[in-house]
């Protein structure tokens, strides 16, 4: 959460006579050299100031050497929550708690071992800065996606302290999964788990940036909260070298298809893909390619069950002209092609977001941007990008508690790549 990672909480201290906090629990070890001090038994003082405090900073008071009867910290929508902790010394509020430009004020008591008590009153005010950074978050609320879609968070102006915007973007699931957020560029930030989503499970997202800066001066507004869902998993296998396309859902292979895929000179790239497009019929003509009527390569034809996996125009579709070949040779001009019937089938069952792996065909895919290519980033690769590191994603409970950081990108548990 943000306002815990780079920031010096400010304190309201009470001040009681010296080591007299056990005192107050023991009566019977009252007597100590400071219990005839002729000092007030308590004082409270404020620091650093009462003015342009960070409202992504926790309020925190503290009682030294005494105990804390109660603390009230109000502002213009009332009383600020907090906690006092076990040993009744310290309490601090809530993260999230303050508003910009808001004054509040701080009523504390406390008590020493003898009894004695004190209270005070003091204020503050938060600061109002002048420069506010956005971002939006997807999947948006209440989506349903595939597992190969990341999660994406667009911010409208450029990002400089990257490590503490990451830190203030929390992702929560059922489990805990270790992933990683990675910056495209300065104004897109993607999270990632290792290996694919695990899917047919909710995910949360939530953007705490009030009193975060994307840069100095630039302050996040709010903290904004959304869910979508990972549909059941349906990750198909392409290997170009037996011809044949194994279907995976919920991580249990379904059906086995004979395809064929890219000829010698327009081999498919291998590699992990993300369905980009679905269409019923789809008009395939290679002058969109730039290549003319005239070359004996050219070809315009509707193909049916058509999805794409790549912005320069791969897909899996149905191919009736070539079913002689699927399952035996490769013979398209980079698509994967299948019957019309199986192309029917496969189509029906994959939604946009789902995954498509291929495999074998000596011209590999990297994280080109040449359609949703993340997933073929090395993990060491990703995180090169980060500037926070490996992360656990938060448990999906109302009150989580805290899941430490990975002591390395391979601490947690990998998930199969056919889940």
């Amino acid at each position: 959460m943000f306002g815990k990672a780079g920031r010096r909480p400010w304190t309201v201290a009470a001040l009681a006579a010296a080591s007299l906090a056990v005192a107050a629990c023991q009566p019977e070890l009252t007597l100590t050299t400071q219990a005839v001090s002729t000092e007030p038994s308590v004082q409270i003082a404020a620091t650093p100031g009462d003015r342009g405090v960070d409202p992504g900073t926790p309020v925190v008071v503290e009682a030294r050497n005494g105990l804390l009867t109660e603390v009230q910290v109000t502002g213009p929508e009332g009383l600020v929550s907090g906690s006092l902790d076990e040993s009744g010394t310290t309490w601090t509020s809530e993260v999230d708690s303050l508003d910009y430009g808001a004054s509040y004020t701080i009523s504390a008591q406390a008590f020493d071992a003898r009894g004695n008590t004190t209270s005070e009153v003091t204020q503050f005010s938060t600061l109002e800065p002048e420069k506010f950074f956005k971002a939006y978050a997807e999947p948006a609320e209440g989506d349903v996606v595939g597992v190969g879609v990341p999660i994406t968070v667009n911010f409208n102006k450029k990002v400089k302290n990257k490590a503490a915007v990451e830190e203030a973007m929390v992702v929560r699931t059922p489990e805990p999964l270790v992933g990683a957020w990675a910056w495209k560029d300065n104004k897109t930030a993607e999270f990632r788990p290792k290996d694919l989503w695990p899917g047919d499970m909710d995910v949360t997202v939530e953007l705490n940036f009030e009193g975060v800066q994307a840069r100095d001066g630039v302050f996040g507004r709010k903290n904004t909260s959304q869910t979508f869902r990972f549909r059941p998993s349906m990750v198909s296998i392409v290997d170009a070298d037996t011809y044949t396309m194994d279907v995976y859902k919920a991580g249990e292979l379904i059906n086995t298809i004979p395809v064929t895929t890219g000829k010698e000179g327009w081999e498919t790239r291998s590699g992990t893909k993300v369905l980009l497009t679905k269409e019923r019929m789809r008009l395939m003509d290679a002058a969109t390619g730039g290549i003319s009527e005239d070359n004996p390569e050219y070809w315009r034809v509707e193909a049916p069950y058509a999805m794409r996996l790549t912005y320069s125009g791969e897909f899996v579709h149905g191919a009736p002209w070539s079913v002689a070949s699927q399952g035996s040779a490769n013979v398209s001009h980079g698509c994967v092609g299948m019957s019309e019937s199986n192309a029917a089938w496969w189509w029906n069952e994959n939604e946009i977001g789902d995954v498509v792996i291929v495999e074998n065909t000596g011209r590999p895919q990297s994280n080109d941007g040449n359609g949703l290519t993340i997933w073929n980033d090395e993990w060491h690769q990703w995180l090169e990008r980060s500037a926070a590191g490996a992360v656990f994603t938060q448990p999906l409970e109302s009150e989580p508690e805290a899941v430490p950081a990975p002591d390395s990108p391979d601490s947690a548990q990998q998930v199969s790549l056919q889940q």
